[in-house]
């Protein structure tokens, strides 16, 4: 089955989200937090209140019962989700909750195999009509996605695929031609490091992806402060954040991850 070609026509929430934050910020601060942790109505407060506190852009993790690409943190929550019973269909209850509360996107980070399960069209179409911005897929390639690229063109929704430093340049090019909304620049692959060295590896990176033509690169390497916040929007459009969200609402709940999500937008000031 051949992939559908981009339709660079497609108005991404997403992209406009990036584009309004450098307006007078340095760039967007993207917020991942899993859904039903530590209960649904509980998620969905604490996305709100991210969203109310300075995260111009939403990612809402979907719990999955083998999370290899999770670092102990989110594992440890998506498995509270799951032992509380979370549900495939919960991801749109919450959406539909969140953004009848705030305009901000909502983006689902998912492995690929609750999509395949839930059925491609049947969640594309869900997702549209709960308010949902697209998906971020770190466990399938865009030559491999023929069907959610299809789907996504059908409802207008974004698609957001991983590049790493391994990345041959002709991969970054499909990579960049077939994501809509921004790439997720991933700076190291399971190994961690100093400090300086992913930035150095997310910064390269990123200039490798500007050079393949992307517009919008975003950069999650276990970001924690508004200084880190502020070094990697020297670089790049979007910092992510999710561990220190996560172990916020873990540790204090939604008045603590109020807190930290104010003290994490201050990196964005100019």
């Amino acid at each position: 089955m051949t992939a559908p070609a981009t339709d660079h026509t497609t108005v991404s929430p997403v992209a406009s989200a990036i584009d309004a934050a450098a307006v007078d910020r340095r760039g967007a601060l993207i917020g991942y937090l899993p859904v039903g942790f530590p209960d649904l109505q509980t998620s969905v407060d604490a996305a709100i209140a991210l969203a109310q506190n300075g995260v111009d852009v939403l990612e809402l993790g979907v719990p999955y019962s083998d999370p290899v690409m999770d670092g102990a943190v989110i594992q440890a929550a998506t498995m509270t989700a799951l032992a509380e019973g979370f549900r495939l269909r919960d991801v749109f209850t919450a959406i539909s909750a969140i953004r009848a509360a705030v305009d901000v996107p909502v983006l689902v980070m998912t492995y690929w195999n609750p999509v395949l399960q839930y059925g491609v069209e049947r969640f594309a179409s869900d997702l549209a009509a709960a308010g949902g911005a697209g998906l971020i897929t770190p466990d399938i390639t865009p030559d491999a996605a023929a069907d959610w690229l299809d789907a996504s063109e059908r409802h207008g929704l974004d698609r957001v695929f991983l590049a790493a430093p391994t990345s041959s340049d002709e991969r970054l090019s499909l990579v960049t031609e077939r994501s809509r909304g921004f790439v997720y620049t991933v700076s190291t692959m399971g190994i961690t490091g100093a400090r300086q060295d992913l930035d150095a590896a997310a910064k390269t990176l990123v200039g490798r992806l500007r050079a393949a033509g992307a517009q919008h690169a975003c950069v999650g390497i276990g970001i924690s402060t508004a200084e880190q916040v502020r070094s990697v929007l020297e670089y790049a459009d979007g910092a992510i954040v999710g561990s220190v969200f996560v172990k916020a609402l873990a540790d204090g709940g939604v008045p603590a991850i109020t807190e930290v999500a104010r003290s994490l937008a201050a990196g964005t000031a100019r």
